[in-house]
C-alpha cells in the first residue's frame, strides 16, 4: 500500500493548502478518502480522478467534501460513474447531491459493515462527531491502514483500529484546547489511541493552521514516539 496526503488541514486550509483528502493505493485499487477543498487538483496531479476505484466519505462537512460538486462536473463531461461510500445524513446538502446524481454510484455505510473494493477489504468504523460520521480500515491481506475521519473519544476506537500498520488519525487540538465536548481528538489523545491499538505508526492530520505544529508534535510524542504530523504532498509506503 501507498498513502498520498493530498489535503491535511481542517476546518480551513493554510496558504496554498487543502483540507481533508487522502489517496490510498491498495493493490490494483485506488481508494480516495474524503475530497475537501483543494483536493481534486492535487488528486489530478497524481492520476485521472475518474480512475479512482471508490471515494470513501467519512462525513459530509464541507472541509471533507467541498470538491465533490466539482468532481461531478468532470465525471459528467466524461460520462463516467464513480463508486462512493458514506454515512447516511439526509440533512447534508452534499449527501443529497451524491445520492441523487447519476454520475455517483452511492452506497450508504454504517459502523460494523465490511465491503470489498477489488482485493481490498474495507471495514466501516464508528466515530463521534456532531453529524453522522464514520472511519475506515483497509486491509489487502498483508497490511492494514486505518483512517479515523473526524472523531472525539469513543470506547470502540481501540478495537476498531487495533493492529493497524499505519493509523491516520484526527488530532486537531492541543491539550489545553481539547474538551470532552469538542468534535475532534487532541494530538495527545490520537497518540494514546495509537499506543492502545498497537499501531505500527501514526500520522496526525486535520491540522488547524492556527494551532502550532510543534506543540501538537511535542504532546503526541510524549505518549507515542513513532508519530509524525501530516505533511501535504507526502507519500508513505506501508
Amino acid at each position: 500500500m501507498k498513502l498520498h496526503l493530498l489535503g491535511i488541514n481542517g476546518p480551513f486550509p493554510e496558504s496554498r493548502g487543502a483540507t481533508s483528502g487522502y489517496l490510498l493505493e491498495s493493490g490494483e485499487s485506488l481508494l480516495q478518502f474524503d475530497l475537501g477543498s483543494g483536493v481534486l487538483a492535487n488528486l489530478t496531479a497524481l492520476t485521472a480522478p475518474e480512475s479512482v476505484s471508490a471515494l470513501l466519505v467519512s462525513h459530509w462537512h464541507f472541509d471533507h467534501t467541498a470538491d465533490i460538486p466539482v468532481l461531478m462536473y468532470r465525471l459528467q463531461a466524461l460520462n463516467r460513474v464513480m463508486k462512493v461510500l458514506g454515512p447516511a445524513d439526509p440533512d447534508a446538502a452534499f449527501y443529497r447531491l451524491v445520492s441523487s446524481v447519476p454520475c455517483f454510484d452511492f452506497t450508504e455505510v454504517s459502523p460494523g459493515q465490511t465491503l470489498s473494493v477489488g482485493a481490498s477489504r474495507i471495514r466501516v468504523c464508528a466515530a463521534r462527531h456532531p453529524v453522522p460520521a464514520v472511519g475506515y480500515t483497509v486491509s489487502d491481506g498483508t497490511v492494514t491502514f486505518g483512517y479515523t475521519g473526524d472523531t472525539n473519544t469513543l470506547p470502540s476506537l481501540t478495537e476498531d483500529y487495533r493492529g493497524c500498520d499505519l493509523l491516520l488519525a484526527d488530532g486537531l487540538f492541543d491539550r489545553s484546547a481539547w474538551t470532552e465536548g469538542k468534535p475532534h481528538l487532541s494530538a495527545e489523545l490520537a497518540a494514546r489511541l495509537a499506543a492502545d491499538t498497537g499501531a505500527g505508526a501514526l500520522i496526525i492530520t486535520h491540522l488547524n493552521p492556527f494551532i502550532p505544529r510543534s506543540l501538537l508534535l511535542q504532546e503526541a510524542r510524549a505518549v507515542y514516539p513513532d508519530v509524525q504530523l501530516a505533511e501535504a504532498g507526502a507519500a508513505i509506503e506501508l
